[in-house]
C-alpha cells in the first residue's frame, strides 16, 4: 500500500506544481477548467500506476480533486489554506491507496520508474511546493509589518529557489554538512540586512522556514524511494 500511495502522491505533486500553467491557476474558478485541471491528475494517477484495467483509481483522483479544488476556492488564499489543501489531497491519496488494496484492485505498485518519479516529484515539492508555501507565509510576515524590500523582481524567490535545489541535492548524496556551508555563505552575504530588526527577523524565519522544509522534504523523498 506505501508504494501505491507514494507514487499517487507523486504523481500529484507533478501534476499541481509541475505541469499547471498559471493561466490554468486564474480560470480554475471556472468548473470546466477544474474539471480540465482533476483529468490532468487522474490522467497523471493512471499512467503512473501502470495498471491499465484499473479504472476505479483515476476516477476517485479525478472526484476528489474536484472536490478538494472547489473547497478551497471559498476560502482566503493564505499559508495555512495551503497547507489544508494539500494535506486534504494527500490523505485523499492514501485513502484511495487503502481502497485499492481493501477492494483487491491493486495489492501492490508492480510497474516501472518508481524510483525516478518519487525522486522528480521530491525534488519539484522541496523547489516548488516549498516556494508557494514560504512565499504566502513570508508575504503575509510583509504586509503585516509595512516591509518594503528593494532588489531584483522575483529575485528573493529564485534564491530560495536555488538554496532549496541545494539542500535536496546535499540531503539525497548523503552530505547534509554542506548545509552548513549554506547558512554561513547566506550569514555572510546578509550581514548589513541584519543590523535593521525587523528586516532580520524577516530574513531569518523565511531561511529557516525554506531550509527545514527542504531538509523534511529531501528525506521523506529518500525514504519513500527505498519502500
Amino acid at each position: 500500500m506505501e508504494r501505491i500511495a507514494a507514487i499517487l502522491i507523486s504523481a500529484h505533486i507533478i501534476g499541481d506544481f509541475l505541469l499547471q500553467p498559471g493561466e490554468l491557476v486564474k480560470r480554475k474558478t471556472g468548473f470546466r477548467y477544474l474539471l480540465l485541471h482533476a483529468a490532468i491528475h487522474a490522467a497523471l494517477a493512471y499512467a503512473a500506476l501502470q495498471a491499465w484495467n484499473n479504472w476505479r483509481a483515476p476516477l476517485m483522483v479525478l472526484v476528489i480533486h474536484i472536490v478538494v479544488d472547489r473547497i478551497k476556492q471559498g476560502r482566503e488564499d493564505t499559508a495555512t489554506a495551503f497547507v489544508y489543501d494539500q494535506l486534504a489531497h494527500v490523505l485523499g491519496l492514501v485513502g484511495i491507496a487503502w481502497l485499492l488494496l481493501r477492494w483487491s484492485v491493486l495489492s501492490s505498485f508492480s510497474g516501472a520508474g518508481y524510483p525516478l518519479m518519487v525522486a522528480l516529484a521530491g525534488f519539484t515539492a522541496t523547489v516548488r511546493a516549498a516556494g508557494f508555501l514560504v512565499g504566502k507565509f513570508t508575504g503575509r510576515l510583509m504586509e503585516r509589518n509595512k516591509l518594503e524590500l528593494d532588489g531584483l523582481i522575483s529575485g528573493g524567490k529564485m534564491i530560495g529557489q536555488l538554496e532549496r535545489a541545494l539542500i535536496f541535492l546535499f540531503v539525497f548524496t548523503g552530505q547534509p554538512a554542506g548545509i552548513g556551508f549554506l547558512v554561513a555563505a547566506k550569514s555572510i552575504l546578509r550581514f548589513e540586512e541584519a543590523k535593521k530588526q525587523k528586516l532580520a527577523e524577516y530574513v531569518l524565519i523565511g531561511t529557516l522556514l525554506s531550509f527545514s522544509l527542504a531538509i523534511a522534504l529531501a528525506t521523506a523523498t529518500r525514504w519513500a524511494m527505498g519502500l
